[in-house]
């Protein structure tokens, strides 16, 4: 008890003595904050737990000291706070949620903003996780949307329109538009674009000049808020379309968020039944269906005969996903329908954390008829509501432009020879209604691909494709000559584009080191201005793939239409067509195909 004692007196003495701009005044409070908290678990006085979350909460209002730094004594703060039932620690979540910006700084590159994100280890799905207990169910909805996808939410900032802006301030207006500019080049770690200018000095010279013209565009009359995060009312209307289930993957138990058309507040439903651990569990399971099966890589199958074995059974997990996630909320919903029918509703999933790896829309049970989530709803993805937010739909009011890219490899992987057919799907369903152009082989190299997509409305990339597991931002397609990888597809700002369809391997899988980060190829083409995207969850199987485009060109076609929900109708129809075809219960082959976006 004397050590303490004298160890609260050292770091008190020290605090006094620590001027008020000193780099080091937030260690001083936060060393303190330790100490009482050590003397609070020998004493159970609450007046010393007391003090150290007042001191923490001190430590954590001090920004002159090294982002980092601060950064980890406010997860100090809202680790103790978290600690005590009785303590409310939704204070704590919002000091750290509001510090983020500040240690995941613009300055620096893409791949250390990823790295550093490492460590706020969840803050999002905790903090929502406290505001849901709390029933404060739109701070949750906010915190999950600005506290998940940090980079991507950064990118969009950046490249944001500023219009209004221009509008009564133009010339503010172009100063901030050349430095957002710069700046994401700089940023984005991607080769294609680096220059002698790109060092870490530019960058955060670049960045405290763009946060001092935000600054002053905010200080300006009725731009209080100019590109601020989005508040609850302004996220509400992402649900325009539809419902938005948001499902906060907390390792107590899982909550849904509920964004309703028409609704002025957010429905909460509980879902005690299942955790962090179930998530990954499952997700353990799937990855052994993966490996049995050889679907790993698009076109790579395994020798003598195996891939043609039934799939191992997974449908205890997916019965699990249905039971304990899915159906509670179409229960709330009212979607569980008795009767079929051809007119389904639309339900936009926006899942969190380990859960992110799993196929809600493949969720039922498989031994009942009428128990399985496709039998209700048609079910699309959605990393953020900001990124159906920042969609629009694309009515074919003119000719469209369809790029399609087919690669057959020389090195590493197989051949795909079921791109060939593919391509002649797509070209045969835009006859007369779409302007088609292919770029094959050695006419697909990287940089090539990046103009012609400039130029084109929809793109379908029919090639191989890899995730990078040390740099994500490195993931990408094998094109001829090189990889276009992720930082080089998100560099790019394209307007008003369609539909991509990433017809290759494994394009929805995100990094599991940062889930919540959206870091995976179909993200990427969300990010560079795709309304909406076909991707893939883990690798199709080459005979499959032109059966799949097939119909959904078939119905795209016919509609017209792309960002209202067509693509995911679309797919639906295309998907179900697959599982008549193959049997219902070859989950390896028809449920790695989702829908993503608008």
């Amino acid at each position: 008890m004397d050590d303490l004692q004298n160890a609260i007196e050292c770091d008190s003495r020290a605090l006094d003595l620590t001027p008020h701009a000193h780099p080091h005044l937030s260690l001083r409070y936060s060393n303190l904050a330790i100490s009482y908290h050590h003397q609070y678990k020998r004493t159970k006085d609450p007046s010393h737990l007391a003090s150290s979350l007042d001191l923490f909460r001190q430590s954590s209002q001090l920004l002159n000291g090294a982002p980092r730094d601060v950064f980890s004594y406010v997860l100090k703060w809202t680790n103790l706070a978290s600690e005590y039932p009785h303590l409310n620690p939704v204070e704590a979540f919002r000091a750290s949620i509001d510090l983020l910006p500040h240690f995941i700084w613009l300055g620096a590159t893409t791949a250390q903003r990823y790295q550093d994100l490492v460590m706020a280890d969840n803050l999002a799905l905790r903090a929502a996780s406290a505001a849901i207990q709390s029933s404060s169910y739109d701070l949750a909805l906010e915190w999950l949307e600005h506290a998940r996808c940090v980079v991507w939410n950064q990118t969009l900032m950046l490249r944001s329109p500023i219009d209004t802006l221009a509008v009564s301030h133009p010339d503010l207006a172009s100063r901030l538009q050349s430095v957002s500019q710069r700046l994401h080049r700089a940023s984005s770690g991607s080769s294609a674009f680096t220059s002698v200018t790109d060092t870490p000095e530019h960058r955060h010279r670049l960045a405290r000049e763009y946060e001092n013209l935000l600054a002053e565009a905010r200080s300006l009359p009725n731009f209080e808020d100019f590109l601020r995060p989005t508040k609850v009312q302004g996220l509400k209307r992402a649900a325009r379309h539809g419902p938005i289930v948001v499902i906060n993957c907390h390792e107590a138990q899982c909550d849904a968020l509920l964004v309703l058309p028409s609704h002025d507040h957010i429905a909460h439903i509980a879902l005690p039944d299942f955790t962090e651990d179930k998530a990954r569990h499952a997700r353990s399971e799937i990855e052994k269906l993966l490996d049995k099966k050889g679907l790993r890589e698009r076109g790579v199958t395994l020798k003598g005969g195996r891939q043609e074995e039934p799939d191992p059974d997974i449908g205890s997990v997916l019965a699990d996903l249905w039971n304990s996630v899915v159906k509670p909320v179409l229960d709330y919903l009212g979607c569980i329908n008795n009767e079929p029918t051809d007119d389904l509703p639309h339900i936009t999933w926006c899942p969190t954390g380990a859960l992110t790896f799993l196929p809600l829309h493949a969720a039922g049970d498989y031994e009942q008829p009428g128990c399985r989530v496709f039998d209700h709803v048609i079910s699309s993805y959605t990393p953020t509501l900001s990124a159906l937010l920042a969609s629009t739909p694309t009515e074919i009011s003119r000719t469209p432009r369809v790029l399609a890219i087919r690669e057959a490899p020389t090195f590493g992987p197989g051949q795909l020879p079921g791109t060939a057919k593919e391509l002649e799907h797509i070209r045969t369903h835009t006859q007369d209604k779409a302007e088609y152009t292919q770029l094959i082989g050695r006419g697909a190299t990287p940089a090539t691909v990046l103009d012609a997509m400039e130029q084109h409305d929809w793109v379908h990339l029919a090639c191989h494709a890899q995730q990078n597991v040390v740099d994500s931002t490195k993931s990408g397609f094998y094109l001829h000559g090189g990889t276009l990888d992720l930082a080089a597809i998100t560099q790019r700002s394209f307007r008003n584009k369609g539909l991509a369809f990433l017809s290759a391997c494994q394009t929805a899988t995100g990094d599991e080191k940062l889930p919540d980060e959206a870091i995976h190829l179909a993200s990427g083409m969300l990010m560079a201005g795709y309304r909406s995207v076909i991707a893939s969850m883990w690798s199709v199987m080459d005979k499959d793939a032109p059966f799949v485009a097939d119909r959904v060109y078939a119905q795209l076609m016919k509609d017209g239409k792309v960002g209202n929900g067509e693509a995911g109708k679309a797919l639906h129809h295309a998907v179900a067509g697959l599982r008549e075809k193959i049997g219902l219960k070859e989950f390896g082959r028809w449920a790695p195909y989702i829908h993503i976006g608008s």
